[in-house]
């Protein structure tokens, strides 16, 4: 059994800077990831959200990557801009913290791309951003992407849908064919894996089941109701509980706007943040929430992808997921960085007898009656 980092084969420098804030055994995505990378194998990654899948590729990108060199060597791709922000901050952490001088710029939508230009010049080694304003910068020839030798793709079931996959392919075909792939995801499907195996070169898929890191700091709860009393039980939970910020979970992006509406009506501060939002309309919905200006944050499994908020203590299910690790990726949002959280989900009888007994047994936790 791996017990350390440097037994992966990560340097001691890495190692060091994770000591530092507090990360000293590999989870098992990392531990199955690490050696396969350091080889320059292609790979597709499954894990729940929460089991640290962003540092099971950034350390073996770390180690590949030549600090002494003033070029591009790797890309990540995102499919939000948030998303792309925090992988992009987690590399500015490791880096100082390792002592390495590996540096990286976020390319992403929606931003005066004459600044991004100017960064570009100073010959970053990551790129972390979305497909669509890397892709056109490097038909402007402001990426070299000659140079890249690393294409990570996060959120893999998500940029390769249908409307990310065009750019996605057309990035990866401006690369030489030495360059390595390697896709993660909390959720692959066996679709996104066919997809995947089109453009990597014998893929190595590694898919870790089971319960979430960060499910023991979770409590798990359900209350039992009727369909048409959901949100009014909500309403009654939050203050009872006297709860600041929470995230609400529906399963369908047309009911985000419906109980956005419902839950101002009772008194309580909600947004909403879906696909079709444009940028501007996303971003200024979580900055609200994470400001305090509005309690509850409404959202599709797909809508909050990348979606990284501190403090967030309640998460809420309107709706249930069929699939249990997607349940496992919603609670996940709560009960980080060693905080407790708690998980709701405001059930109808067939749902708490069907799936509610579902996640049980699949996830090996204990959700317990309000």
């Amino acid at each position: 059994m791996i017990e350390t980092f440097e037994e992966l084969g990560i340097a001691e420098n890495l190692a060091t800077g994770l000591h530092k804030v507090d990360i000293t055994v590999p989870t098992r995505i990392q531990s199955q990831v690490i050696p396969l990378a350091l080889l320059g194998k292609d790979i597709i990654g499954q894990s729940a959200t929460g089991t640290g899948k962003t540092l099971a590729y950034l350390l073996p990108l770390f180690q590949k990557i030549d600090p002494t060199k003033r070029e591009m060597q790797a890309i990540i791709l995102t499919p939000t801009n948030e998303l792309a922000i925090q992988i992009q901050h987690q590399v500015e952490i490791l880096a100082i913290n390792s002592g390495l001088l590996v540096t990286a710029v976020p390319i992403i939508g929606n931003v005066n791309i004459i600044r991004q230009i100017e960064k570009l010049r100073e010959k970053p080694h990551v790129i972390v951003g979305t497909s669509g304003r890397i892709l056109e910068l490097i038909r402007k020839k402001k990426i070299a992407a000659h140079t890249i030798k690393i294409i990570i793709i996060d959120e893999a079931d998500r940029m390769l849908d249908d409307k990310n996959l065009d750019s996605v392919k057309a990035i990866i075909k401006t690369t030489l064919k030495e360059r390595q792939l390697m896709l993660f995801s909390a959720t692959i499907t066996k679709s996104t894996i066919d997809i995947a195996t089109t453009f990597m070169r014998d893929p190595k898929v590694i898919i870790v089941t089971g319960q979430s890191n960060v499910a023991t700091e979770i409590i798990h709860r359900y209350l039992l109701t009727e369909r048409r009393d959901k949100i009014e039980d909500l309403r009654k939970l939050v203050r009872k509980n006297n709860i600041e910020r929470a995230l609400v979970f529906v399963n369908r992006s047309y009911d985000i706007d419906i109980t956005v509406a419902k839950l101002n009506y009772t008194g309580l501060k909600a947004a909403g943040i879906n696909r079709s939002l444009v940028n501007t309309d996303r971003k200024k919905a979580i900055e609200d929430f994470r400001e305090g200006r509005i309690r509850l944050l409404v959202a599709t499994d797909l809508a909050a992808r990348g979606l990284d908020i501190p403090g967030v203590a309640y998460v809420f299910n309107l709706d249930l997921p069929e699939n249990p690790q997607v349940y496992l990726h919603r609670v996940g949002r709560t009960g980080r960085a060693g905080q407790s959280g708690t998980a709701i989900s405001i059930v109808t009888p067939r749902e708490a007898t069907v799936l509610i007994n579902r996640y049980c047994k699949a996830l090996k936790i204990e959700i317990l009656s309000i």
